[in-house]
């Protein structure tokens, strides 16, 4: 949600709004992930099987996948495409399969436990993806990290929620670090952003006791899709 909010609503251009959008989310999810760890609502194994191949596909698309690419593409008849629009876009389209396999998923909430034999391989597959895909857009990813954590670890949802924190938490952090070279940071605005979102994340734990995890599950797919629809939207416009 942080990338679309400065982009849209704070009119910050999309490279400062992703470089924000990481510390931001790397600072909140830290608090969360502690609260979860709290509650015993994460997944060190998951994490660490997921985190380590995403880690290294951050880099390799930042460093190397994302300076490759012009920051002007062409046109398309009357549309100019661009890298940050092409950011966006992909960005909004990330959203709408994880979001889809979410409220398809029903209500199964998973089992812990059940992440042995080829199931390892595939959540580090997952991650590497994960990674690749995230570190193009910018993003913590978390969109596409509990999708990934629910239907592949079979994680309940708040344990998903709970893991993919410590996950994000790291990947952001070390991601904002690789910015502070190449983008001017307006500290004071950073700051008070994120203890507004920290904010909201005591909020949101204290909130999350009085729902289910499968209501939780579809709630979070349909505003998924709502929001990538209006990014997609509002680039193609």
């Amino acid at each position: 949600m942080t990338l679309p909010i400065l982009v849209y609503l704070l009119h910050i251009n999309p490279v400062t709004s992703s470089a924000y959008s990481l510390f931001v989310v790397g600072t909140t999810s830290l608090v969360g992930a502690i609260t979860y760890m709290r509650q015993r609502q994460v997944d060190y194994r998951v994490a660490l099987v997921f985190s380590v191949p995403s880690f290294v596909a951050v880099y390799v698309s930042r460093h190397f996948l994302l300076p490759a690419i012009p920051e002007t593409l062409g046109a398309v008849g009357p549309l100019m495409l661009t890298r940050n629009g092409l950011i966006m876009v992909l960005f909004s389209l990330l959203m709408l399969g994880p979001a889809l396999s979410m409220i398809r998923d029903g209500g199964r909430t998973g089992r812990v436990g059940r992440t042995k034999g080829l199931k390892l391989p595939l959540i580090g597959a997952e991650g590497a993806l994960v990674g690749l895909l995230t570190g193009l857009v910018r993003a913590g990813g978390g969109f596409l990290i509990i999708p990934a954590l629910v239907l592949l670890a079979r994680l309940p949802m708040k344990m998903a929620v709970g893991t993919s924190l410590l996950i994000i938490a790291v990947k952001s952090l070390i991601g904002f670090t690789g910015d502070l070279r190449h983008v001017a940071i307006d500290w004071p605005f950073l700051l008070c952003f994120t203890l507004l979102s920290i904010t909201g994340v005591f909020i949101g734990t204290y909130l999350s006791r009085y729902v289910s995890g499968s209501r939780l599950k579809k709630s979070f797919g349909y505003f998924v899709i709502l929001l990538g629809v209006y990014i997609l939207l509002r680039e193609v416009s």
